[in-house]
């Protein structure tokens, strides 16, 4: 298989940056969340940061490279400081996707902008507007994916803030074995069915047009 070297490190220059941002914000989110909460974690272990070497997992980036999905290094969050440890939770681990839907619409809305009005040069035009499409994606593929309610994931601990307790409780024993049923879930191309439909409506809505 002929693999263009070229276009591969152009695609790479262009979506690289975004990436990088986006997984720092959303690691940043849930740690500036969890600190207004009452939990220093983050904060003392250095996580509260928009530098990315602080959040950065190298196997999380390979994967988006090979599988288009990726992620960061977890903020450390302990969940004892908390008044109200199950709301709380809750609340945290929204802000990690929320913060990407924020990223992604702020994306398209720039990207329209440049285009609509072409104040930048066209050999940095270019560039920018391509970072900035890849950056809506991005930022949407990392929410959508982080929604899905299987531990690690966000989703999972979005739903055990809902559920009783008792069955939040039961529900968090899956964690050991979330990974795997991640992976099974992705190579049976169950997750792409269901969240690709999902990034692909969004992505088109926002950039509808730019």
């Amino acid at each position: 298989m002929n693999v263009d070297i070229y276009a591969l490190m152009q695609q790479l220059i262009i979506q690289i940056p975004p990436l990088l941002f986006a997984l720092t914000v959303h690691e940043y989110a849930h740690g500036y969340v969890a600190w207004r909460l009452g939990d220093p974690t983050a904060k003392n272990a250095g996580r509260l940061s928009l530098n990315p070497l602080k959040h950065l997992d190298p196997l999380g980036v390979l994967a988006f490279i090979i599988m288009k999905i990726g992620w960061a290094k977890p903020v450390p969050i302990d969940p004892r400081y908390f008044r109200q440890p199950q709301k709380d939770m809750l609340l945290v681990a929204l802000a990690g996707p929320g913060s990407n839907v924020i990223l992604a619409i702020a994306s398209a809305a720039l990207a329209h902008f440049l285009v609509t009005f072409q104040i930048l040069p066209l050999f940095f035009l270019q560039p920018l507007v391509g970072m900035l499409v890849a950056s809506v994606w991005i930022n949407i593929m990392l929410a959508v994916f982080n929604c899905i309610p299987i531990p690690p994931l966000d989703g999972s601990k979005v739903l055990m803030g809902l559920l009783p307790p008792q069955t939040a409780r039961s529900y968090a024993r899956l964690e050991p074995f979330g990974f795997f049923i991640l992976l099974a879930l992705f190579y049976t191309g169950i997750i792409s069915a269901v969240i690709m439909p999902i990034i692909r409506f969004s992505h088109s809505l926002l950039l509808a047009g730019c």
